[in-house]
């Protein structure tokens, strides 16, 4: 089992996760089938959340009560996610310039 620390470590239970964002269980079970997000899991197969899962989950909601449907918000995860990639890239590109 891989190991994360900080922002990426998956601690939360599915429950805490649920209660911390203030949605159900199965919200949070269905954005996982939708591929939303990926929390990580046990070797016993217990889904944990870590504090990168509870915003992406936050996102969802905002974009949720913004009107937008899960097909949609994934499209806007992924280029939100491409972004920051972009952002990255043209960061280190300027530092090495310098």
């Amino acid at each position: 089992m891989e190991q994360h620390t900080g922002r990426t470590a998956a601690v939360y239970a599915i429950s805490v996760a649920a209660e911390l964002v203030g949605t159900g269980q199965q919200n949070l079970r269905l954005y996982e089938r939708r591929g939303l997000l990926e929390p990580g899991r046990t070797v016993g197969g217990t889904r944990r959340y870590s504090e990168q899962d509870l915003e992406t989950l936050r996102r969802i909601s905002a974009l949720l009560q913004d009107g937008l449907n899960l097909a949609g918000i994934h499209v806007v995860l992924e280029l939100e996610a491409a972004n920051r990639g972009l952002q990255k890239q043209l960061a280190a590109a300027r530092a090495q310039r310098h």
